[in-house]
């Protein structure tokens, strides 16, 4: 099974490909969607699109595992983080990929065993679960964080619907 785990951001959207063959998991991709500062969002948006596109195109993931949106204390920000969530979900739906979407919470539980793990152990443990020479950048570790969360709950999807 191919997941591509996708972490949302308007400036840096994290990914991650993940090959899972019964226990054994092993990263094929992971990187970041850098989006400069000064540019609009519109394109920020068609940026984050084109490239999931790409991506899917390469690797033909049999799902997508994306970060469910989460309450922020400035409006603005869950605007702008809810409309990449959409360039992602429609590049996905575009191709008929079946999207899951976790938590941030259950994401650093399946790689930490602690829910509330910070980014640094997040980076580490995705290094050591993946066998990485180099520590992943933040949004890429938290994009394998999201498919290895998919991985260990392949289990339990006869309960979740796809989004």
């Amino acid at each position: 099974m191919l997941i591509l785990g996708v972490d949302t951001s308007l400036r840096s959207t994290g990914y991650g490909v993940l090959c899972v063959e019964g226990s054994r998991m092993r990263a094929i991709d992971f990187g970041n969607i850098k989006n400069s500062p000064k540019l609009p969002v519109s394109q920020c948006l068609k940026a984050i699109h084109s490239r999931i596109l790409e991506l899917i195109e390469e690797y033909k993931p049999d799902v997508l595992s994306i970060e469910s949106v989460i309450y922020a204390k400035n409006a603005c920000s869950m605007l702008l983080l809810g409309q990449a969530r959409g360039a992602v979900i429609v590049a996905a739906a575009d191709k008929s990929i079946p999207i899951y979407e976790y938590e941030p919470r259950q994401m650093k539980r399946a790689v930490t065993g602690n829910a509330m793990a910070e980014k640094e152990q997040i980076q580490r443990m995705v290094k050591m679960l993946l066998s990485l020479e180099t520590l992943p950048q933040n949004d890429a570790a938290d994009a394998l964080g999201l498919a290895i969360c998919h991985a260990h709950s392949r289990s339990l999807l006869a309960l979740k619907e796809p989004i």
